[in-house]
């Protein structure tokens, strides 16, 4: 799978603009600010309708205009497909594939895959649970598109139910009993959905696994697979890794029922798959340590790239090469991991690359450049 040519209208900085592609390497080097990671930006959109930079679409639309629209050519298998996602500031976007419209702009995702390799990464180490979770749910998703329904569902019913709570924690007589079996229904649809967004995510940890150990063993200096350990961990426990969906909801409901008051007197939904987290450990010596607060920032960065290069074999293993974006990521490592990462990463079938200076790109991911100066893309040599 690549993408042979793109096209943004009105996409961030760019009024218009057009980028035939191809197989292979394919570099955008640029000075920061002019222009060049909104590129690789856009084709990572496509296969999520999220960007990895910013959390909502609005500051994706280029300033004074309504819509923007990021159109690519996408091959596979030897026959093109033209993907559009039109998106629209403050109102529904829409899609198309080859002109014609979806029906549900997410039917879109899924349909082409990319892993995006970033400096924000270090967040996925660094930061809250919450980008720990997305990790999970947006790689979920790419293995089975249909997922992004369930979530949308999760997140629909969360906001419901987090709203009846903070009615029901101020209800009084019958009112409250009232609002209270109302939460009944809402917690039974809460503990459905997320039993399966549950048994999904510890499927695909459990998938994760061996491959993270992999990554780990080859980006960190004198590491083995045996130093890195990703452990999902739920707020319902405990949970196997191989229990059925009406276990994991049952459990669910358990939990609801025992957090109750607690849930009222905050307002808030305490259980669910919305407040898990993956944990991150690392060996010293012949301790576990968790990855936040112990790892050196080299040992952080090791990490997160062994999470994205763990994501990427994981999809490969599934029969389909996924679009790697190296977004100025080389100038975050020394010169051996540059080497390291780009020795492992230059046989994908498409590999897009973001950096400032053309020393920033390795020897091994030689081919097409593109030179990016305020907006204006020209093929290099």
């Amino acid at each position: 799978m690549y993408v042979s040519h793109l096209s943004l209208h009105d996409f961030r900085s760019y009024p218009n603009v057009e980028v035939p592609l191809e197989a292979g390497v394919t570099a955008f080097v640029g000075r920061n600010g002019q222009g060049k990671t909104n590129l690789v930006e856009a084709i990572d959109y496509l296969s999520r309708l999220q960007s990895h930079r910013v959390a909502t679409d609005a500051p994706l639309v280029r300033a004074g205009a309504e819509q923007a629209v990021v159109r690519a050519a996408v091959v596979r298998d030897g026959r093109t497909a033209t993907l559009e996602v039109e998106i629209n500031a403050g109102r529904a976007n829409k899609a198309r594939i080859n002109k014609s419209p979806l029906p549900r702009t997410r039917d879109l995702v899924g349909l082409v895959r990319t892993v995006v390799f970033s400096p924000e990464d270090l967040t996925l180490v660094k930061g809250d649970p919450s980008d720990r979770r997305r990790f999970l749910d947006d790689l979920m998703i790419l293995r089975a598109p249909r997922l992004a329904g369930v979530r949308s569902d999760y997140d629909r019913v969360l906001k419901q139910r987090n709203s009846l709570l903070k009615t029901a924690g101020l209800a009084r007589g019958s009112a409250r009993e009232g609002a209270l079996a109302t939460l009944a229904v809402w917690d039974d649809h809460l503990a459905g959905i997320g039993a399966e967004i549950l048994s999904q995510r510890l499927s695909l940890v459990e998938a994760l696994k061996p491959y993270v150990g992999k990554a780990y063993e080859t980006v960190a200096r004198g590491a083995s697979r045996d130093d890195a350990e990703i452990t999902y961990k739920p707020v319902v426990e405990p949970v196997e890794a191989t229990a059925s969906v009406d276990d994991l909801r049952q459990a669910i409901l358990a939990e609801l029922a025992r957090r109750q008051k607690d849930e009222l007197d905050r307002g808030i939904s305490l259980v669910g798959p919305h407040r898990d987290d993956l944990l991150l450990h690392i060996s010293a010596g012949a301790e576990r340590l968790p990855v936040k607060g112990y790892a050196s920032h080299g040992e952080s960065w090791s990490f997160a790239l062994a999470l994205r290069l763990a994501a990427y074999d994981l999809l490969r293993a599934d029969g389909d090469d996924p679009i790697l974006i190296l977004d100025d990521v080389f100038a975050e490592l020394d010169s051996q991991r540059r080497v390291q990462l780009a020795e492992l990463v230059a046989g994908a079938e498409q590999v897009l690359v973001t950096a400032a200076v053309p020393e920033d790109v390795p020897a091994a991911l030689a081919g097409a450049r593109y030179h990016v100066k305020a907006g204006e893309v020209t093929r290099g040599e």
